[in-house]
Formats: C-alpha cells, sequence, structure tokens
C-alpha cells in the first residue's frame, strides 16, 4: 500500500462557475513527499474530468501509484442497493447513476432523478431539497416533509463523523446529495478507464487507489494555517493532500485498515487526531530564549571552554523536521533515530565465488557432485542441495537450502558434474549470516547526526527510503562599517574592502547551510534595525562583523543592549577578544570581531559547533594531534591563543607575524596552532597542539 502521489480533489454538484476561481467549485491539487503542487481551479465537471483523467494517467506513465481522494461519498446507506439496482454491489449504485445522469456545464437533472429514485420507495424521500423553481414530483423541498421511506438517514461512518450531512440533502447549507449523484458517474468512468482499486471496496492493487475524503477531519488545521488570499476549498486540498503525502507508510496503513462495507466509509475518520497533527506540520523548535548567552554574574573575562560549555549547554536546534528521500538527504540532520527496516544481509549468502555445499569439510581431498544449475544475486536456487551435494554459487548469491559453507573457486578443480578440493574447511566458511551487519527494527543512526554518502549506503542496505530530517539552517552573513567597500570597487585610503563577507559566506555554505547574503550595514543605527528586522524574516541565526565591542560606533553592541539580550563576552583569548551576542526578534545573532583572522578563528572556535546545535546536529570538538614545534614563543598567563600554522615534515610552523591584521596568513596556514590558558614558553621540539582546518570543515 506504498503510493507516491496523493491527488484530492473537492467536487461540486453545480453548474460551470466560469473563468475566475471561486468557492464551492472544483478544487484539485497534488502532494509527494510531503510537497504539494499549487492547487488547480477547474469551472466545471467536464474540464474536470478531462484533467483528472489527464494526470492519472500521465502518473501511471511515470511509473507512479496514486491515491485519489474524492470529498463525497461513495455509497448509500445499507438497503438502497437493493432497492434501486437489486443488489447491494456499491459499484452497480455507481452505474446506475452513470446510466441516467445527464450532465452539461449549465444543466443537469440530479433533481428530476432524485424524484425517480424517490419514486420507488414507499412513503416520501428519502432524498429532499428540491431547488428548482418547478415542482419536482415525490421530491420534497424540505426535509420534515419526508415519512415513511424506510432508510436510515445516515451512514454509519456519518454517525461517527459529527457534523457530516447525510446523503439525502440535495441542496442547502452543507449540503452533499448532488455531489454524491454528480461524482458516481466519474468515479464509474475512471474505474473503465485506468487500473483501479476502490477503497474499502477492494484490496489496493491497482496502480490507482480511490478513496473517500472529508476535509473536515482537518478543520482546524486548514483555519489556522489557510493563507488570507487563498480560498478555503483550495487550501484544503492542499492541506489534506501533503498532509497524507507526508505520512509515514504504518500510519497511512492503519488509515486505510477498516472493514470492507457497501456504506463505504471516510478515510482517517477515527484518525483525527493523528490527521490534524501531522496537517499542522512538525512541531517548531522552542526559540531561544533571550538569556541563553548570559554568562554568570562577575565574569569578566570569559575563558573559552567556558564559553563553550555555556553554549553547548544552552543552545538548542532552531529549524523544523520534514521528511527527505534517501537521494536527497546527504549533508542533512537527522531529527530522528533511522531505523533499519530490514536485516542485512536479508537472508544468509556468499562472500566470494566458489562452491557451496553443508560444512565442514574435514583434512584431506573432498570430492561432491554438482546440482544442476547455479545461485546468484538476484538469481537465488529454489530448490534443496541434497546432503553430500555441492552447487555453483557466486558472490551475494543467496545459500540455498542445504548450503551453510563456500570454498573458494580458486581452490576447487571441477569437472560439469563434480568437483575436487583440499580439506579442512570448517563450517560457515566464506557465507555470511543473515542479520550480521544489521537487524530489523536496529537503530542504525541516531539524531543528530549529519548524513555522510557512507551513511546513505548504510541506510539503502537497511531499506530506509526516507528520514526524518532537519531543514536547512539559513544563516545570513553581515558586515558592518561605514569603511567597508566591495572588493573590485575604488576605495580611498581610509577605506578598506570587505574581507568578512566573503569569507564567512564560503564558510556557511561549506558546512552545508544556506547562505542569505545580507549585505554591508552602515555606521547608522536605525538602518541596521531595519536590516536586522529583515534579516530576522528570513534567517535562522545571523552572523555578523563589526561593532562587537562597546565602542561609539559599536551599534551591533548597542542595538542587541536595547533588546535586553545581549552578551557582550570579553573572550581570555587572541586573536577575537569581543563576542556579543544576542537575540533579536526570535534569531540569535553571533557579533564577531571585525578584524578578519579574528572574525574567522571566532567563527571556526565558537560559530561552528553552535549552528551544528542549532541545525540540529550534535556539539562537535575539533580534533587535534600533538606534533614537535619548530618556533619559539613565551606565552603569559590567563588567555589561549591560536596561532596560524601549518605542518611540514610533522613539525609545526606557525606565520611570521602574530598580528592580526596579516589576513595572508589565513591562506598560508592548514590550520591552528592551540597554545592553553597558562603561561608557556615553547622551543623547537616541544609538542604543541595542531588543529587542521580540515576539523573544522573548511
Amino acid at each position: 500500500m506504498n503510493f507516491d502521489t496523493f491527488l484530492m480533489v473537492d467536487w461540486s454538484g453545480g453548474n460551470d462557475r466560469g473563468p475566475t476561481p471561486k468557492k464551492d467549485a472544483i478544487w484539485v491539487c497534488a502532494a509527494r513527499d510531503g510537497v504539494a503542487d499549487a492547487p488547480v481551479y477547474l469551472r466545471n465537471r467536464q474540464v474536470a474530468e478531462s484533467w483528472i483523467n489527464t494526470f492519472l494517467l500521465d502518473e501511471q506513465a511515470a511509473g507512479r501509484r496514486v491515491l485519489a481522494g474524492f470529498d463525497f461519498s461513495f455509497g448509500y446507506p445499507k438497503g438502497f442497493g437493493q432497492a434501486l439496482t437489486g443488489t447491494d454491489d456499491p459499484f452497480a449504485i455507481w452505474d446506475w447513476f452513470e446510466n441516467r445522469v445527464k450532465d452539461s456545464p449549465d444543466a443537469n437533472n440530479r433533481f428530476d432523478l432524485a424524484g425517480e429514485i424517490n419514486a420507488i420507495f414507499p412513503g416520501i424521500g428519502p432524498f429532499w431539497g428540491n431547488a428548482m423553481k418547478r415542482d419536482i414530483p415525490d421530491l420534497p423541498r424540505k426535509g420534515l416533509d419526508r415519512a415513511d421511506h424506510g432508510m436510515t438517514e445516515r451512514r454509519a461512518v456519518e454517525q461517527v463523523a459529527k457534523g457530516a450531512f447525510p446523503v439525502w440533502q440535495l441542496s442547502g447549507a452543507g449540503a452533499v446529495g448532488s455531489q454524491v449523484i454528480m461524482g458516481l458517474p466519474l468515479l464509474a468512468r475512471l474505474r473503465r478507464k485506468h487500473n483501479v482499486s476502490v477503497w474499502p471496496f477492494e484490496p489496493l492493487t491497482a496502480k490507482v487507489a480511490l478513496v473517500e475524503i472529508w476535509p473536515s477531519l482537518i478543520a482546524q488545521a486548514v483555519a489556522e494555517t489557510q493563507p488570507g488570499d487563498r480560498i478555503k476549498d483550495a487550501h484544503q486540498v492542499l492541506l489534506l493532500a501533503r498532509t497524507l503525502s507526508a505520512l509515514s507508510k504504518e500510519d497511512l496503513a492503519a488509515l486505510l485498515d477498516v472493514p470492507k462495507t457497501v456504506e463505504g466509509s471516510i478515510l482517517g475518520l477515527n484518525h483525527q487526531d493523528m490527521l490534524a497533527s501531522a496537517a499542522m506540520g512538525p512541531p517548531k523548535p522552542p526559540p531561544l530564549r533571550n538569556d541563553c548567552f548570559a554568562m554568570p554574574q562577575g565574569a569578566h573575562w570569559t575563558p573559552v571552554d567556558d564559553a563553550l560549555t555555556h553554549l553547548q549547554g544552552h543552545l538548542s536546534a532552531v529549524t523544523s523536521t520534514q521528511m527527505v528521500s534517501l537521494v536527497d538527504a546527504a549533508g542533512c540532520f537527522l531529527a530522528a533515530d533511522a531505523v533499519a527496516q530490514r536485516a542485512h544481509p536479508p537472508a544468509p549468502n556468499a562472500a566470494v565465488d566458489g562452491y557451496g555445499f553443508a560444512g565442514p569439510a574435514t583434512d584431506g581431498t573432498q570430492q561432491m557432485p554438482l546440482v544442476a544449475g547455479r545461485a546468484a544475486a538476484g538469481q537465488p536456487y529454489k530448490h534443496d542441495v541434497p546432503p553430500g551435494y555441492a552447487i555453483r554459487i557466486l558472490t551475494g548469491a543467496n545459500l540455498p537450502n542445504g548450503v551453510d559453507t563456500v570454498v573458494l573457486q580458486e581452490d576447487v578443480s571441477a569437472s560439469a558434474t563434480e568437483i575436487a578440493f583440499h580439506g579442512p574447511l570448517k563450517r560457515g566458511a566464506n557465507a555470511r549470516n543473515a542479520g550480521e551487519d544489521m537487524q530489523a527494527g536496529d537503530v542504525i543512526l541516531r539524531a543528530g547526526r549529519k548524513l555522510s554518502p557512507a551513511d546513505l549506503g548504510t541506510l539503502a542496505a537497511a531499506g530506509v527510503g526516507e528520514v526524518t530530517a532537519r531543514a536547512v539552517l539559513r544563516v545570513g552573513i553581515l558586515s558592518t562599517g561605514d569603511e567597508l567597500r566591495e572588493p573590485g570597487d575604488d576605495a580611498d585610503v581610509g577605506q578598506i574592502y570587505d574581507a568578512n563577507r566573503p569569507m564567512l559566506c564560503a564558510i556557511a555554505a561549506r558546512w552545508g547551510y544556506d547562505v542569505v547574503d545580507l549585505g554591508r550595514a552602515p555606521d547608522d543605527r536605525s538602518r541596521l534595525r531595519e536590516i536586522l528586522d529583515d534579516a530576522a524574516s528570513r534567517c535562522d541565526v545571523i552572523l555578523s562583523s563589526g561593532g562587537a565591542s562597546a565602542g561609539d560606533e559599536d551599534h551591533m553592541s548597542a542595538l542587541l543592549q536595547g533588546t535586553g539580550s545581549l552578551a557582550l563576552w570579553r573572550i581570555a583569548m587572541k586573536p577575537g577578544r569581543p563576542l556579543a551576542l544576542g537575540v533579536w526578534q526570535g534569531t540569535p545573532v553571533f557579533g564577531l570581531p571585525g578584524n578578519p583572522v579574528a572574525a574567522m578563528v571566532c567563527a571556526m572556535i565558537f560559530a561552528r559547533p553552535a549552528l551544528q546545535v542549532m541545525a540540529g546536529g550534535d556539539w562537535q570538538t575539533p580534533q587535534g594531534f600533538m606534533v614537535p614545534a619548530v618556533f619559539t614563543k613565551s606565552k603569559k598567563a590567563g588567555r589561549r591563543e591560536y596561532l596560524r600554522a601549518r605542518v611540514e615534515d610533522g613539525r609545526a610552523h606557525v606565520f611570521g607575524s602574530e598580528g592580526s591584521g596579516r589576513v595572508s596568513g589565513l591562506s598560508w596556514a592548514t590550520g591552528l596552532v592551540e597554545l592553553d590558558d597558562p603561561a608557556q614558553k615553547i622551543v623547537p621540539g616541544d609538542l604543541v597542539r595542531f588543529i587542521p582546518f580540515s576539523s573544522f570543515d573548511i
């Protein structure tokens, strides 16, 4: 019961509605994997039937299975079919209506037909709601005028679906009877033209499944998510299509698991909570608290480790979750544990090309007759291998019954009918056990993991076709300062080129995030406020550089101070002492130093692990290794230092100048030498910790 495409149809029993989209008309919407197309307005039933036929043909030609939902009853209360057609078969009712309904864009005979049906029954009814100006024999205008017709008012499902209208009412607010009469002929024709199964009357084995839907099951979600410029009917087919297409296979199977009934059923009835939750989408992570960056009172100079520990303990994911197909999942962060859908390998199989038999094989020469045929990957041998016999088997082939051991073909002399080899060979040699790698139900990758190409291979081998992943983190990059100019533009001696923004944009992109280039902000507090307002609406986190200290022109710090969220950290490190952190309209802001060297070092040390957590990943500490130094360095106590460095011949060399203004040192270096907080005197040969840029994913 796996479906690729979900098509939802909001039907209508009325006449042509004209070219302009309207409510109470026909709307359709298709969705796949939780992503919906734009809703389509169809002005009348003739246009709609043509569109639906073309859509189903195209989907089947593309090899996709379709679940098509229609918002009208597929059946009538029990006993109606027997009285109308002489059988309870619901398809006989469909065919009866198809043969008698006359329909054009401007007129149809639904009211007259309902009167003719009423004449079959005793008393008055069951249909009512004549909306024509003329009287129609046997069709009352009001429901209270009916009597003694012998039919129940509602199907069994409508007695459970509170608020659902009965199929007998043809006109008036909420009436669905006309939709049914004008919809069943469509369903009858679809059954003939396409490879169709109808739920819940038939097993869903065909390429197209027709199901009955009732959008009111997600009415609250429709009301809470409907954009102001979208017609309700359009939005509810979009939301229902998107919701059903995003359900897990297990949840969809639960919706479809209902008893067979001649009256039909409503998809999702008795599962309203699950549908409503899915319709509202995954729960959004809570916003970061305004005090998430606030260090304990009294901290003047903050050690690097204290700052990192604080961030690790106070940050959390800020991105939503979504279902992602495996082919699109590389680089995504898992939002839920990935579970093996089946064992790997799923059955015992051969690890080599050779000959399989029931082991073990004892010392000395072994001779065995061969059975006819062979076992190959994807071409299993379907018979038993008798004791004492062998079979030709290729790598990856399932071991046939009677085989548990494989002898390597290079160790065998073989004819067309027998083999010979030297033992001994232990039982199970050159064979893999079922599930020796992974068992069905095993957690194979934990939430928070960033999926690598190797992970995709592991997931695929375990039968996992889609994962619950985090949406890609949107990182805004902003530079501040009147002195900045774009590289390549004219600049006078009092101006500098903006090195930070292209560098930080490239770093964030390398980390796999969706980069939003916010440009340059002048030293103008009101203009910076406008830029931050816009950035907060488009970004999950903002990385700015410059204006992070407490001077007259440090407007970033001043604005964050005005929100009550500013944490102006004076980090006990070199380079990169000032960090301004805060929350602007719910969006976290990292105010990095303006100096490019300090900005890059602070981005690597602080922003990288923090952004990974906010993206839904695990906190990561960069890996370094100890190498002998070839430099001399005398370091004072009280702060950590990061020296631009590179390793040559197994020894650490540092850049000739420690000045933060020497930007070229970033290109020269391949990593950082980290000198811890205590005082140190380094001489050539001393071991120092070298952290390659690759440990920062740069």
